[in-house]
């Protein structure tokens, strides 16, 4: 029995970066031996187990040989006869690709370390192409390493290109996208990640609406900014959606299954972004109390503060520079109406619909009052 620490550990290493996660390559055992020597299995598609002291997880070697279209439907095999270059093969790029033995020797078949040294991502094998998942995960590690200068090297754009023509992004499933989404949103530079997919075409499969120059260009420029600003996953998800029309915004986001909090968000800046960005064309900057309050309902201020405080977020992200006095009425507008007591008018006798048009009253003359000079 051989064990091996593997993949983003030995890359990470190499790198001088925190390694955060470790997972490990045993050759020549089976299950059998995994268990008497204390390992707990998990793994229930392939033989994976759980060190008895650390807790981190060691595979047995295997192989894998493709079996449909999309992600789905590997064949695994996993036996003492799978030797560590044979795991290593089936392993996406050679950066991830090494290994390093109980002895701290790098064993590195396809030349990863001078891929490092090149700070180029290539894949290793052909094989790379059975799995589309991969061109999103290639887009990540991009998204990931670009503030080091890596970029994807040309033979490896040329073949995610093919695989985006053949059709194979068309088989991957809303969640599995989703889930390396979210992952990007949170990368070193998560706007690499949407450039890397614009250029393999694979964009116009997941958010064609993104593609035009125009789109593609703004939410790069918002997301950026959100990033920047150290934004949370539903304000990076919303700066990101945030040049599409409300309609499209909204079936986008429902197609893509982002969780909820991702889209309320986003659809709350698709449905108020309108309102705001008609402001040139009236030549006035400046919101009436009723457009105020008009936005602060919709937003749901009086039940969602929290949410609000995130749609500030995005729109400073995203409206143009003419229009950024609009965060700062919304702010003085949103303070100033948050103060009103339903229990105060009821004090005086609103009940029922009186009461809703009361604190209507009360609100729009707070907001008046603190937008007037």
């Amino acid at each position: 029995m051989q064990i091996y620490l593997v993949g983003g550990a030995v890359r990470d290493e190499l790198l001088g970066l925190e390694v955060k996660d470790r997972d490990w390559v045993v050759v020549g055992a089976t299950p059998g031996d995994m268990l008497k020597k204390g390992y707990k299995q998990v793994g229930a598609d392939f033989p994976v187990f759980l060190h008895p002291g650390s807790r981190e997880e060691y595979a047995l070697a295997r192989t894998e040989r493709k079996q449909g279209r999309g992600y789905h439907g590997f064949e695994v095999y996993s036996a003492p006869d799978v030797t560590l270059e044979d795991d290593l093969k089936r392993r996406d790029l050679t950066i991830n690709a090494m290994a390093r033995d109980e002895q701290g020797h790098i064993v590195d078949p396809f030349n990863g370390q001078q891929d490092l040294d090149n700070r180029l991502l290539r894949h290793v094998s052909n094989a790379f192409a059975e799995d589309p998942l991969r061109i999103l995960r290639t887009a990540r590690f991009a998204a990931r390493l670009q503030p080091l200068g890596f970029r994807v090297c040309d033979q490896t754009m040329a073949l995610m290109r093919t695989m985006v023509a053949e059709g194979e992004v068309d088989h991957l499933v809303a969640e599995r996208v989703w889930q390396e989404i979210q992952r990007a949103l949170h990368e070193n530079e998560p706007g690499t990640f949407f450039e890397v997919l614009h250029d393999t075409g694979a964009l116009a499969i997941l958010i064609p609406e993104l593609v035009p120059d125009q789109a593609f260009a703004d939410a790069m420029a918002a997301l950026h900014c959100v990033h920047q600003r150290d934004g949370s996953t539903e304000e990076r998800f919303a700066a990101l959606m945030s040049p599409l029309p409300e309609q499209q915004s909204g079936l986008r986001i429902q197609a893509l299954k982002a969780p909820n909090d991702c889209k309320n968000l986003a659809q709350l800046v698709a449905a108020v972004l309108p309102a705001l960005t008609r402001r040139g064309e009236q030549n006035r900057p400046a919101l009436s109390a009723d457009e105020l309050y008009a936005v602060l309902d919709t937003a749901d201020l009086w039940r969602r503060p929290e949410r609000f405080s995130l749609l500030l977020n995005v729109l400073t992200c995203t409206l143009a520079p003419a229009d950024q006095q609009i965060v700062q009425f919304l702010e003085r507008a949103s303070n100033s109406a948050s103060g009103v007591e339903p229990k105060a008018l009821m004090a005086q006798g609103f009940t029922g619909r009186a009461l809703g048009e009361a604190i209507r009253r009360e609100r729009l003359q707070r907001i008046q009052q603190a937008i007037t000079p």
